[in-house]
């Protein structure tokens, strides 16, 4: 590889312009792809077969109206609104309403008009159903009375056709004594007899009569009173279904109560713009500018509008101030360290042209491939921080061979091949341990690490391509002027030996008293790393956002007005065993579950909100006491989980939960489940590259066990800062709370490559002062004298770079920053600075023992070009390999 690297270096160095060109080609192909093809960027964070994934699924799949993106926008007023100001915001929201992209906004004064009428309508509602109860009652007694008369008038009818049916009898009898004695009867009596029988047949006719007048007049009555009654039942039925309506009304009404969208004192409203974004998606710039602007003259009415994240995130701030500073204090770093503006700004736009090509490259695929906006945030930290340090180890390397007398084409070639063959090394360590996320099976994880990973094989390859160029094209330039005249003669190895022997170096006080650097290491350590137990995961709200905007002023405002669980609802949907038949019976059923779900202790309220077309699937909107950050929500559901099977069977329904607090509780899970795997990858990747490269047991158990300190202590400062907000208020953390889901595994890939950096560099200029025939304490110290210099700077700028982006507008990015300086910081100064020569002092001879066979079976890795040395005939005392800074990431 360093043959391979110095001849690339030469050909570099030779055909300058062709390189510059092309790597300014490829910059502006990159820039252009990025601005044509690439995509807003959101934070998305999802795991395909989660739990709460798969309940999103179901409820898009489902009701999809309720499953899509919800943005949350606040009205203030410092005096309460007035009529006009209700007026203009109900025009902006129908506004709203009517954009492409939205499905609907709501206006704040009606809803909350309809929720305090609430009450009196269902007042009136049970006034109004008692009146009816007592007209029906009185109606039915009406009836009751008017049934009883008619049976007294059939009664009497019935009598009085018993009386002509005896009179009938009674005359049919005379006819017949008549018919009988007719014969003996004069012919005048029988005409008298026959006269009286006529009279009294028409009687009985005449009263045969009126009786039928009567039951005809009773049947009228009766066909009244059972029209009567019909109509009583029919109304006594919509009673009942009133009654049930008003009681479901009054139930719903309890669930809700406590819901608000205007705060008690009149000068805070706040609306929901539903958007045509299905599955928690990130939002289209075009379509949040357009929400934005339509509300901008609300300003002009007095009313200050302020939105949630999901309408102004964005990745604008991914560079800032406080980057801007970190790169200027590396910038004063080089320069100090170098003597020449001309030199130290090489690093700089080496490094600046690696992260425009690797994040021009990213975002390029953004559209094709999903990313968070944290993705090319991370990319920029890591390329800029390992781009300006991978070219400061050739750059140093090279000037101290101009100052030897080299010739320039010779020493850029030879720079090439042994600093650059150790910044490959370095550059494949750092690649490896970010694309071994993949090994934990989190998409968005597995994106972030390639992407970043491929900035820094872009800053590798600028290293040793385009650095060369440069340094063609500089010629002397990259020396201090006074340096550019000097005599350019080597000194001799055994003098420089001699000299930096005798001086007190740091190594040198630390191997007079290793026990005491060791106990100083381990007390620091162990106070830094004490918080770390406490660690609790969880995705940002809009509580970590940066004080000063919009997305935080409209979480206080929620939260000081309408509770802090407004902020972030959970969801439960609910799949039916067995769809209802009718409506009132899926409300019932609707209610009941949503009852059982708020006697869990901490949900503040239940919103039944969305039931699918075939009525087997119902949503539910849950609001706790507290954030979505809060650990007692993390606790509700938990709660919640326990619950759900229970409410289920005794509703006939199973329940899934999902919304952000659970999606935080399911991605700490698995990342959590990957933990260990990818550390024990990384810790096993350790071991093997180290004892590869130092051929020694110890030295690669100390580097390794050295790293778990360094991680420990950089937890402990997460922790102590983020979580539990000590010293938050110098960090511009406002409102401390759980730490970012995937920081953890985040640092321990990238702080493995940058510790393993640190202990190649290092370390390897004591082995070879070991090999060269040094003792093993004095190959200590002055192996480390060799690297001290360039190591201190190259950890400052990485420090500084790292450290500009604790300030960085995208808050997730900010303890990320945080994390990887306080690692760097530790793991250069204490861990590699202090305690591995402390260790290795006191191992002596031990230090790099290796089993004959080991020896036999492990590869030579060339890390440091010696091979390449002595091929090309250089015997340099002065440890060439020393200055050839085995990449410090």
């Amino acid at each position: 590889m360093a043959a391979l690297l110095h001849r690339i270096g030469r050909w570099s160095a030779r055909h300058h312009w062709s390189v510059v060109i092309a790597w300014a080609l490829v910059i502006a192909l990159a820039g252009t792809g990025a601005v044509v093809l690439g995509k807003p960027l959101g934070n998305d964070f999802t795991i395909p077969g989660s739990r709460f994934q798969e309940v999103l699924d179901d409820l898009e799949r489902e009701i999809p109206e309720a499953s899509g993106v919800i943005g949350t926008v606040t009205f203030s007023t410092e005096d309460g609104f007035t009529e006009d100001q209700r007026a203009a915001v109900a025009d902006v929201t129908e506004e709203w309403s009517a954009l492409d992209g939205v499905i609907d906004a709501t206006d704040p004064f009606e809803v909350q008009a309809q929720l305090d009428g609430t009450g009196d309508q269902l007042a009136q509602g049970r006034q109004e159903l008692e009146a009816g109860r007592a007209e029906l009652e009185a109606g039915r007694a009406e009836l009751t009375a008017g049934q009883e008369q008619v049976d007294a008038g059939r009664a009497e009818l019935e009598a009085g056709a018993a009386e002509l049916d005896a009179a009938q009898a009674q005359l049919d009898e005379q006819a017949a004594q008549l018919d009988a004695g007719r014969a003996a009867m004069p012919p005048e009596q029988v005409a008298a007899a026959e006269q009286q029988l006529a009279a009294g047949q028409a009687q009985i006719d005449a009263g045969r009569a009126e009786l039928e007048a009567g039951a005809a007049e009773l049947d009228a009555a009766q066909a009244e009173i059972d029209a009567g009654l019909a109509r009583i039942e029919q109304g006594e039925a919509d009673l009942a279904s009133g009654e049930t309506e008003l009681d479901q009304g009054e139930r719903l009404a309890a669930l809700t109560d406590g819901v608000r969208q205007v705060s008690e004192n009149g000068t805070v409203a706040m609306a929901q713009i539903r958007f045509d974004a299905v599955g928690g998606g990130t939002l289209p710039a075009e379509i949040t500018e357009e929400v934005q602007r339509v509300g901008e003259p609300l300003a002009e009415a007095g009313v200050q509008v302020d939105y949630s994240t999901e309408i102004v995130s964005d990745i604008a701030g991914a560079f800032g101030p406080g980057e801007a500073v970190g790169l200027v204090i590396a910038a004063i770093v080089l320069l100090v360290m170098l003597g020449s503006v001309v030199a130290a700004g090489l690093p700089l736009l080496v490094a600046v042209v690696g992260v425009g090509i690797g994040i021009g490259g990213a975002l390029a695929l953004s559209s094709v491939v999903e990313m968070t906006s944290v993705t090319p945030a991370l990319a920029l930290m890591l390329g800029l921080a390992v781009g300006i340090d991978y070219s400061l180890f050739i750059l140093n390397r090279h000037r101290i061979q101009l100052r030897r007398g080299m010739e320039r084409t010779a020493s850029i070639a030879l720079a090439s091949g042994t600093a650059g063959n150790a910044v490959a090394f370095a550059g494949t360590t750092v690649v490896i341990a970010l694309a071994a996320l993949t090994l934990t099976g989190i998409p968005f994880l597995a994106t972030m690490g390639l992407v970043a990973a491929a900035t820094v094989v872009v800053a590798v390859l600028a290293a040793l391509t385009l650095a060369p160029a440069l340094l063609a094209l500089l010629g002397d330039r990259v020396l201090p002027r006074r340096q550019r005249t000097a005599p350019r003669t080597a000194q001799p190895a055994a003098t420089t030996r001699r000299a930096r022997r005798t001086r007190r170096s740091w190594a040198a006080v630390v191997q007079g008293k290793p026990w005491l650097a060791i106990l100083g290491v381990a007390v620091v350590a162990a106070v830094l790393a004490s918080p770390a137990p406490q660690l609790r995961l969880g995705l940002p709200d809009g509580s970590a956002e940066p004080a000063d905007t919009t997305a935080y002023r409209t979480y206080d405002l929620i939260r000081d007005n309408f509770g802090a669980g407004a902020n972030g609802p959970l969801i439960a949907v609910a799949t039916l065993d067995d769809v209802p038949a009718d409506d009132a019976t899926l409300t019932d059923v609707q209610l009941d579950v949503a009852e059982d779900l708020a006697g869990v202790g901490g949900v503040e309220y239940v919103v039944p909100f969305g039931v699918s077309e075939d009525r087997s699937t119902l949503a539910f909107q849950l609001v706790p006491a507290d954030g979505p950050s809060a650990e007692s929500t993390v606790e509700l559901v938990n709660r919640l989980d326990d619950a759900a099977p229970v409410i289920g069977d005794a509703r006939g329904v199973t329940i899934g939960l999902t919304g952000q607090t659970v999606a935080n509780i399911d991605i700490s899970a698995r990342l959590g489940d990957a933990l260990p795997v990818y550390l024990a990858v990384v810790i096993g990747l350790s071991l093997l590259l180290l004892l590869m490269v130092f051929r020694s047991i110890w030295v690669p158990l100390l580097a390794t066990a050295g790293f778990l300190v360094s991680l420990a202590a950089t937890f402990g400062g997460v922790v102590a800062t983020y979580q539990l907000g000590i010293a938050s208020g110098v960090f511009d953390v406002h409102e401390p709370g759980p730490v970012l889901s995937f920081l953890p595994i985040m640092l321990i890939g990238v702080l493995f490559g940058l510790a393993m950096d640190y202990q190649v560099f290092l370390v390897s200029a004591m082995r070879e002062s070991y090999v060269h025939g040094e003792d093993a304490r004095s190959a200590v110290v002055s192996g480390f004298d060799h690297s001290a210099r360039v190591v201190t700077a190259a950890a400052i700028i990485m420090v500084a770079v790292f450290g500009g982006f604790i300030f960085a507008e995208l808050t997730m990015i900010r303890p990320i920053g945080f994390g990887l300086a306080l690692g760097v910081l530790v793991d250069a100064f204490l861990v590699r600075m202090t305690l591995t020569p402390a260790v290795l002092s006191l191992l002596g001879e031990r230090a790099w023992w290796l089993p004959r066979w080991l020896d036999r079976v492990l590869p030579d890795v060339d890390v440091e070009g010696a091979k390449l040395e002595r091929s090309l005939g250089i015997d340099d005392g002065e440890q060439p390999h020393a200055v050839a800074p085995a990449g410090v990431r």
